[in-house]
């Protein structure tokens, strides 16, 4: 069948009145008039499309290819062979209102990608990216001109000047969206690579859009010396004044609108309809109307006016319109033309060369970077993503009869193949997982005393806010061991198809919030930069997430091993409340830190705030500001608990006290408990105990961890007078909630461990009624209502992956080095020696205090 679409030369009858129908039941046929015809055929392209998303999804393929696949299907390749179908539903009269739809779509959404684009980070950006994205373009722009002299584009004359150069585009820019919905799909967008591969597409796509200009130029200029002359000044002078006389107007339009309030309609309007205006000129002047829109674009600075215009129609013009351009093109696209051998040969040779020719030019720059041959290999691979400016570049090209109808649907099929083969291809040549750097810092116990503290602090409300300063402030930031802070506001991903990671370098006064999820960011930004500036030996760095729900988790996991931090901070997903019960602020943040506790790289600590906010700040001239508590029972998550427990009690205004349970007689044989040791003064006895103890077993390994850690704790504080040490003999877990509801009710913040995977008796039965299982026993309890404290209380679990058991400097002072190298050498070889030259205090009746 012949492709109706085509036949532009034809002479076409348009009826002015056949808008709307008089319906069916007046013997009115819907297809015969324009809007009903167009409601159809926008249902039609936007089923087909989201049929081929859900097919694609599993093998992670970018929206594009659904989108031209879907009006491939439509179009004369497939359903349109049939001469019924192809009349009713897209018959030629048709074409005029659903491309017209399209390019408006396209409009708008070049519009959003200059709103988008911040020019100032291309100042920003290093060689490396500069010099991959220009290899990158270099042999796939060769080949595209080499091959078209192959691919010809029929028996009539063309510009062979600007058929080179589309052929050029279209094989050698980046497709810098698609990109990054890949980046994002295969978890590489927070990675080094994704950063370069990002970095240098930006600097490719930007590159296109001169290039997009000048083939539009020559394409539309049968006389290319005055005419394109013409359209590449009046370009340049339409650029110049929309930098120098648009942009201020868009400036003193911010500054008019009060901070924290909306922008008026008016002028989300008056800058809506400057898109049609823009378009307009540059389409007059010569150039596609899109170069007019993606301009006036990146005259609005990035802030709320950007997030504003983004909010209101970006999920209309990708959603609905955008597609329809897509659509438009597989309708166009008649595979039937590829006939023979020879063709199909020319598509896979080309598809081949060029991904061969990109990949071969990035590893050359790549390799002098010192980058891997197979990272540069797949960073290659990366820079292959087609998108928008190509199908842009063809459609112009199929409009100005530079492609003809056979070559343009070799070139459509090679955009697809192109694209498509980037997943596929990227999982066989490059593994991400054996690129991840390891750190040993991983947890509160293996971090060093003399270096610096990294923690990543999530925010899911400015009410968490003082809490965590507070609590942070209590962690003993020094010279000697100062605190890199990451805060990550989590914010739920809306009006966006992608997830955001936002950077905050600084914030200025003079920016208004946009809305109250910007109104918050800002109180959080502010709040820790205030405290940044009051308190020494604190470095704070704002971030803010967006996404889903059901990924948010991975954005902070994936930030806390780029950043390489000790410790991930949560706030419980309740909040308290002033009659004492605790309330939801948001019950989905309950499943995310579930699944963080299930995936971060590092230790987690979830903070159950009652008021540790009300808490007198930490000043140096001030006895006592806060009192907390750890409570151990045994295991790697109280050992964590304990330790950072530790590193506070250096803070001269904490006051600690270690509340130990032990189990007692009644436990019985089962529990295979070991009671600690009993010490005295007598050197000479604990000399003649036994050096090594065997063990055989992993619960017996845990132990004598235990105690090695308890023993550590109380030799270096021994003289201490803000620490209080405390061992409760308990039987079950009925003795252990009555010693809990004993302790004085003077505490801050109680620290316990969550205790995964541990089964103690002395905690039997607390499970059976837990409300909230993912902060343990202990940690639900106290969290629990009905428990009577005003305590805050923060349920740690230790990160025990690859790479926690290596260190030689848990929880130390520089005079207990050699204990230490026991107590990793007790972990690796699971044998015990008491330290030689020390005396070990240890307690046997029930409840004795050490100050």
């Amino acid at each position: 069948m012949e492709d109706p679409l085509k036949k532009r030369e034809d002479i076409v009858c348009y009826a002015p009145q056949m808008i709307t129908t008089n319906g069916i039941w007046q013997g009115d046929n819907p297809l015969n008039y324009a809007l009903p015809l167009f409601i159809l055929q926008v249902m039609l392209v936007v089923i087909a499309t989201r049929i081929f998303v859900f097919i694609l999804k599993p093998i992670r393929q970018p929206r594009v290819i659904a989108e031209i696949l879907g009006g491939v299907i439509l179009g004369p390749s497939v359903l349109g062979q049939s001469k019924t179908f192809a009349e009713a539903v897209f018959p030629l009269r048709s074409v005029m209102v659903i491309e017209t739809m399209a390019n408006l779509g396209l409009l708008y959404f070049l519009f959003l990608v200059g709103v988008g684009m911040d020019v100032s980070s291309l100042r920003r950006i290093g060689r490396k990216a500069v010099f991959i994205a220009a290899g990158g373009m270099v042999l796939p722009f060769v080949i595209g001109a080499i091959f078209s002299f192959v691919i010809t584009s029929g028996d009539r004359p063309v510009n062979k000047g600007a058929y080179i150069l589309l052929l050029g585009v279209v094989l050698s820019v980046t497709a810098f969206p698609v990109l990054a919905r890949i980046l994002a799909e295969l978890k590489l967008i927070n990675t080094e690579m994704g950063r370069v591969a990002l970095s240098s597409a930006l600097i490719n796509d930007a590159f296109s859009w001169i290039l997009l200009a000048v083939a539009i130029t020559m394409a539309q200029s049968e006389r290319l010396v005055l005419s394109s002359f013409m359209i590449l000044i009046s370009s340049v002078a339409f650029v110049l004044f929309y930098v120098f006389a648009v942009r201020p107007i868009i400036g003193w339009i911010i500054r008019k609108t009060p901070e924290g309030e909306s922008f008026s309609d008016f002028y989300v309007c008056l800058i809506l309809a400057g898109v049609m205006v823009s378009g307009f000129i540059t389409d007059a002047m010569g150039t596609h109307s899109v170069f007019g829109a993606f301009v006036f674009g990146l005259t609005i600075p990035t802030g709320p006016l950007s997030l504003t215009l983004v909010e209101k129609i970006e999920d209309f013009v990708s959603g609905l319109l955008l597609p329809l351009f897509f659509a438009i093109s597989g309708l166009k696209t008649n595979l039937g033309l590829i006939k023979g051998v020879f063709p199909w040969l020319t598509i896979v040779t080309l598809v081949l060369l060029s991904c061969i020719g990109k990949i071969a030019g990035t590893i050359f720059v790549a390799v002098s970077y010192q980058m891997t041959l197979d990272e540069g290999a797949a960073l290659g691979l990366l820079m292959n993503s087609k998108g928008l400016v190509e199908m842009i570049v063809l459609n112009v090209g199929r409009d100005q009869k530079v492609l003809d109808e056979r070559s343009f649907a070799i070139m459509v099929t090679i955009t697809v193949l192109m694209t498509g083969i980037i997943v596929p291809g990227l999982s066989a040549i490059y593994n991400p997982t054996k690129r991840v750097i390891s750190y040993k810092r991983r947890t509160i116990q293996m971090s060093r005393k003399d270096e610096e503290l990294k923690v990543l602090v999530c925010i899911h409300t400015p009410r968490n806010v003082p809490s965590i300063i507070n609590l942070l402030d209590a962690s003993n930031p020094t010279k000697k061991s100062p605190i890199c802070i990451y805060v990550l506001h989590l914010v739920e991903l809306t009006g966006r198809t992608s997830a955001l990671l936002i950077v905050h370098n600084s914030r200025k006064s003079d920016q208004p919030a946009l809305n109250a999820t910007q109104a918050q960011s800002d109180h959080i930004i502010n709040a820790f930069a205030n405290y940044e500036q009051q308190a020494s030996c604190v470095t704070v760095q704002p971030l803010t997430a967006m996404s889903p729900y059901s990924t948010m988790h991975e954005d902070v996991c994936n930030l806390a091993e780029d950043k390489r931090v000790a410790l991930i901070i949560l706030p419980f997903h309740k909040l308290h409340t002033i009659d004492g019960g605790m309330e939801p602020i948001n019950a989905p943040f309950r499943t995310v830190n579930r699944n963080v506790l299930a995936n971060a790289p590092c230790s987690v600590g979830i903070l159950v705030d009652r008021g540790l906010n009300c808490s007198n700040h930490l000043v140096d001239d001030v006895v006592v500001s806060h009192y907390v508590a750890v409570l151990f029972f045994g295991g790697p998550d109280d050992r964590e608990g304990l330790s950072y427990g530790w590193r506070m009690s250096e803070h001269e205004g904490v006051c600690l006290t270690l509340m130990r349970f032990v189990p007692g007689t009644q436990v019985g044989s089962t529990t295979d408990t070991k009671q600690p040791p009993s010490h005295n003064n007598n050197t000479n006895n604990i000399q003649e105990e036994p050096r090594i103890l065997t063990v055989d077993t992993e619960k017996d390994t845990e132990k004598q961890l235990d105690e090695r850690l308890i023993q550590l704790f109380r030799m270096n504080r021994v003289n201490n007078e803000s620490i209080v040490y405390i061992e409760k003999v308990v039987n079950n877990g009925e003795e252990t909630v009555a010693a809990i509801r004993s302790m004085e009710d003077i505490h801050d913040l109680i620290i316990v461990g969550r205790g995964q995977g541990m089964i103690s008796p002395l905690t039997a039965g607390l499970t059976d009624w837990s409300e909230c299982p993912e902060l343990g026993a202990i940690g639900d309890l106290l969290a629990s209502p009905d428990f009577a404290t005003s305590a805050s209380v923060l349920v740690v679990q230790q990160y025990i992956g690859q790479g926690s058991e290596v260190d030689n400097s848990l929880v130390t002072t520089d005079n207990v080095v050699n204990t230490n190298e026991e107590y990793i050498n007790q972990r690796t070889h699971h044998s015990v020696a008491p330290p030689t030259g020390h005396t070990v205090h240890m307690f046997n009746d029930t409840e004795r205090q050490l100050r």
